[in-house]
């Protein structure tokens, strides 16, 4: 019963953003009692911190698989951002927002994931991509790491990209292959071209 309401938890934070999901809205969607939830968590906030535990864990194991089973660091990047497409219209804009302003200690975990694994895994990408010869030498790997990780809170950002203007899908793609873009060395862009001719291209703009 736990992970089932963990799972309906998510799928609705999600979805929703977490300030307008109630414990009563969990408890409907499953088909049990407001009673039953308080049984295994004491309130919204224990759920989401939970939720965010076990989310960042299985992108962090997602992560670490696309760099054993990719080929090169381009490649890498590129599955990350076909990643975030199958997920972009299951995720409301308000969740990043609701997380940081209105639950501190769910919002840790998540800054905690974004500093130590996101930051980590780019940096390591960089480093491998210039080793190979793929990105640029002259590059700085911890600033554009850094530049990357802020990214994606950056696209949840409602006063910067507007919901009734831009898409997740449309936001992701474009700061992605302008990230991946500005490191590439010419060998580097004949392995981006290469992917963009199997249809990974991005995306200029996009109406919700």
């Amino acid at each position: 019963m736990k992970e089932r309401i963990l799972e309906e938890a998510e799928r609705l934070f999600w979805k929703y953003g977490i300030r307008s999901v109630t414990m009563e809205d969990i408890a409907r969607k499953l088909g049990i009692s407001k009673k039953t939830i308080y049984q295994h968590f004491s309130d919204k906030e224990q759920i989401l911190y939970q939720v965010i535990e076990n989310k960042t864990g299985r992108d962090q194991f997602a992560m670490e698989c696309m760099a054993v089973d990719t080929t090169n660091p381009v490649e890498e990047l590129l599955s990350v951002l076909d990643m975030m497409h199958k997920n972009a219209d299951q995720v409301s804009p308000n969740l990043l927002i609701d997380i940081k302003r209105y639950y501190p200690q769910a919002f840790a975990i998540f800054r905690k994931y974004k500093e130590e694994q996101i930051m980590r895994s780019i940096l390591e990408n960089i480093q491998k991509g210039i080793a190979e010869g793929l990105y640029r030498s002259d590059i700085n790997p911890t600033i554009l790491a850094r530049l990357r990780v802020e990214q994606v809170e950056l696209a949840f950002d409602n006063d910067i990209f507007p919901t009734d203007q831009y898409s997740m899908h449309a936001i992701q793609s474009e700061l992605t292959h302008h990230f991946v873009r500005g490191m590439l060395t010419e060998k580097g862009f004949t392995i981006y071209n290469q992917f963009l001719i199997k249809g990974v291209q991005p995306i200029i703009y996009e109406n919700k």
